[in-house]
């Protein structure tokens, strides 16, 4: 892994920890869980980090409740 991709990951950890997600790695692809302040748990599976990144982004600008 290089640099660039430890710091982008470094980042989406980051993300993922302000707006209560569990961000987890298997291998090159991602897992993305919140069950905080949400009527059902949400999961999304077998991410990439682009995924990842827009998926916190779209969060992120919805606000607390997500949608």
């Amino acid at each position: 892994m290089s640099s660039e991709e430890s710091e982008r990951e470094g980042d989406l950890h980051r993300l993922a920890a302000l707006l209560s997600f569990k961000l987890e790695k298997q291998g090159t692809r991602f897992t993305l869980a919140r069950t905080v302040d949400v009527p059902e748990p949400v999961r999304h599976d077998n991410l990439t980090s682009d995924e990842v990144q827009n998926i916190l982004n779209t969060w992120k600008l919805r606000g607390p409740h997500g949608g």
